[in-house]
């Protein structure tokens, strides 16, 4: 299977560049190019960000309204999946709550490597231009729930 390249639009200007992985996880991979088909997260925010860990979207808009969408069975070691993605700086990943089967639209990026989430969530991709937006917005000032205090908007996620 070939890697599917795709392009984050910030409403600010900033690009981001990446590859999704369906070699390594399939049904991910499938849910996310469903989610950017319907320009799903056009106007959604990184919502969480922690500098030195990752950034987190896909969720909520500007005001904090949640966009709900149909959760996937989560692609990772744990959950008896192989996926031997490492989650170092720039990879793309699913969120998901305590249950493993819970990954719909949250995803996040790497800022830094943590070794301590292999096995435990569906890495799916990689930002290959661009990692100077991920380190821009991992610097942006926080509230004590990890919100920046400005809104960080997505414009777009398309495919190249």
């Amino acid at each position: 299977m070939e890697n599917i390249e795709i392009i984050i639009e910030m409403e600010n200007g900033d690009i981001m560049e990446g590859e999704l992985y369906p070699a390594v996880a399939p049904i991910t991979v499938e849910n996310f190019l469903k989610l950017i088909d319907q320009d799903f997260f056009a106007g959604m925010i990184f919502h969480r960000v922690i500098k030195g860990f990752m950034i987190q979207g896909g969720g909520f808009d500007k005001d904090f309204n949640h966009k709900e969408a149909a959760s996937i069975k989560g692609e990772f070691a744990s959950n008896g999946v192989a996926n031997d993605l490492k989650h170092t700086k720039g990879v793309l990943s699913m969120a998901r709550t305590a249950y493993k089967d819970s990954a719909s639209s949250q995803f996040f990026i790497m800022h830094q490597n943590s070794p301590h989430l292999d096995g435990e969530y569906a890495g799916f991709g990689q930002i290959t231009k661009g990692l100077e937006i991920v380190d821009k917005i991992a610097g942006v000032k926080t509230n004590f729930q990890d919100a920046p205090l400005e809104p960080v908007i997505i414009k777009t996620i398309r495919r190249k």
